[in-house]
């Protein structure tokens, strides 16, 4: 079923990506549909670069190039190919006509190939799992489906409970991202790990708790980390401080890259309006990420336990807050008060699932807009 939909926002980051480079490099954790994604691209020729037969097509690069003048082509799985740097890189220079769509599981899943880096001959595109704009493209359209099944299109679209694919889901990501990129030797310790940073998805990070019950040292830990978040399944979010002696300066928040398998690790079979907002932040990050096409999101607490959920800090700009509540009524503006004792100057939005359209309130010298997501993103879109 999920070949069948057409995921119009990405289908016109493809288009967009196409016209800035003639090589696009689409990344994003598996099953988030990247190849549902491509299939759904007209007038394309496909290439599965797990395919022998393809490999072998493929080695002399440009009998494959000269093959294919003006067409566009998608490489699918090209961390596969012997050598992909070298293929995208003569396709970049000398076949400029030729537009490649190329896939991986993660940015590092084609890396330790990579040995020239490509930058400046391609446009990158990382495919979140399902942002808001897909759910105009994929019954049912409720967000409180995606929010308990998350936005991997196969586990949305399941009919049943998908709980086996959740674990499908994971020992894959063993298999085929953690043991090919990574010499992580414990299975047992690193599926513990990744199920314990999903049960407590968006607290504080402490590795020597989770060494004790992993029963690793801290180093592993740390790898174990590394490992999830260059592979985009945990996103370390870093305290934004300018090192003031009334701030957490060093330890991170770790969030699940996907609503539904907070769900699935905490045992969330249906949805009460107290777990809902805990998923709805892990949704406004997503749609950060997705949107912005960036990781560099950061939260902001003092000692005394004021915090701000994401705090954007844009080149010489002042920091933009961003409160994110399932329901308006919900704001309590001390923790933007505290913020702004220390930071005076920038934007405060709260953004809230049961507004549809921008308000402004005032308190004090703190003026605060509340708003629904999109609005969100038009306002930090450039």
């Amino acid at each position: 079923m999920g070949h069948l939909v057409k995921r119009r926002y990405w289908l016109a980051q493809i288009e967009a990506g196409w016209k800035r480079r003639s090589v696009i490099w689409l990344s994003g954790v598996r099953r988030t549909g990247k190849t549902s994604l491509t299939h759904s691209l007209e007038q394309v020729e496909y290439f599965d670069c797990e395919l022998p037969r393809v490999r072998r097509m493929v080695e002399d690069p440009e009998a494959f190039l000269d093959g294919l003048r003006g067409q566009r082509v998608v490489l699918d799985e090209v961390h596969r190919l012997r050598d992909p740097a070298q293929l995208l890189k003569i396709a970049a220079d000398h076949y400029p006509a030729v537009q490649i769509l190329a896939t991986g599981s993660s940015t590092l899943g084609a890396s330790r190939k990579f040995r020239d880096t490509l930058t400046g001959r391609k446009s990158e595109l990382w495919l979140t799992p399902m942002i808001l704009a897909d759910l105009a493209d994929f019954p049912p359209e409720r967000l409180e489906h995606r929010l308990l099944r998350g936005g991997l299109p196969p586990l949305f679209l399941s009919h049943e409970s998908p709980e086996r694919e959740f674990q499908e889901w994971m020992d894959a990501y063993w298999a085929k991202d953690i043991q090919e990129l990574f010499r992580l030797e414990r299975r047992d310790s690193f599926q513990r790990f990744a199920e314990l940073l999903m049960t407590r998805s968006s607290g504080i990070f402490e590795a020597q708790r989770f060494a004790r019950e992993c029963e690793v040292s801290r180093t592993t830990i740390r790898n174990y980390l590394r490992a999830l978040e260059a592979t985009f399944v945990a996103h370390v979010i870093r305290p934004y401080s300018t090192h003031r002696a009334t701030e957490l300066v060093s330890a991170p928040k770790v969030y699940a890259f996907d609503t539904g398998f907070v769900c699935y690790h905490r045992g969330w079979h249906a949805l009460r309006r107290d777990d809902c907002g805990l998923l709805w932040e892990h949704v406004v990050l997503n749609e950060l990420h997705g949107r912005l096409q960036s990781r560099d999101v950061r939260y902001w607490r003092d000692k005394r336990g004021h915090e701000i959920d994401f705090v954007l800090a844009p080149r010489g700009r002042p920091p933009i807050a961003i409160e994110c509540k399932w329901s308006a009524n919900d704001v309590d503006l001390s923790n933007l008060k505290a913020f702004r004792r220390a930071y005076a100057t920038g934007e405060n939005f709260l953004v809230a699932h049961d507004v549809d359209r921008p308000s402004i309130r005032h308190d004090g010298t703190l003026t605060l807009t509340i708003l629904p997501l999109p609005k969100l993103i038009e306002q930090l879109l450039p």
